[in-house]
């Protein structure tokens, strides 16, 4: 699920020959810090992210004193900071000396509609990928098209 995409992508080990789809972008794929250990806090269920929810799990983190907290989630709604409980769990992890890491969120892009924007949140979005896939067609009667960008 996504908890595990989210893990994979700050300590995931590496994997050689990763591809996209059939060979595409060729290469190896690693989490930003393979030797990392990672703790997994469930705040979310197929239905709502609980307030309360999420609070006490930036508590069990400090507890468990973890030094980084990856949070891919994104507030649903603007809010002020003193109402948003991603901004309130964030601050009361940085004043622990934890860093808080979220996602942009997926709205844009537009005016306003970057999420987890707290001046103690570093905030990272997603970006184009520096590679070109090119695939050809194929036509009935074996006709190849090359395609060129």
């Amino acid at each position: 699920g996504h908890g595990s995409h989210v893990a994979s992508t700050a300590a995931g080990a590496a994997v050689e020959k990763a591809s996209f789809y059939d060979g595409l972008a060729a290469g190896t794929a690693r989490g930003g810090s393979p030797p990392a250990k990672i703790a997994v806090y469930k705040v979310c269920d197929e239905d709502d992210c609980r307030s309360r929810i999420l609070l006490h799990a930036f508590d069990d983190a400090i507890a468990d004193c973890v030094h980084v907290i990856s949070m891919s989630l994104g507030s649903r709604h603007l809010k002020e900071f003193l109402e948003d409980p991603q901004a309130i769990g964030a601050f009361h992890a940085v004043e622990h000396g934890i860093t808080v890491v979220c996602s942009a969120g997926n709205s844009g892009p537009r005016p306003s509609t970057m999420s987890n924007d707290a001046p103690w949140i570093v905030t990272v979005a997603a970006s184009t990928v520096d590679r070109d896939f090119r695939s050809d067609i194929l036509l009935g009667g074996g006709k190849v098209v090359k395609v060129i960008q």
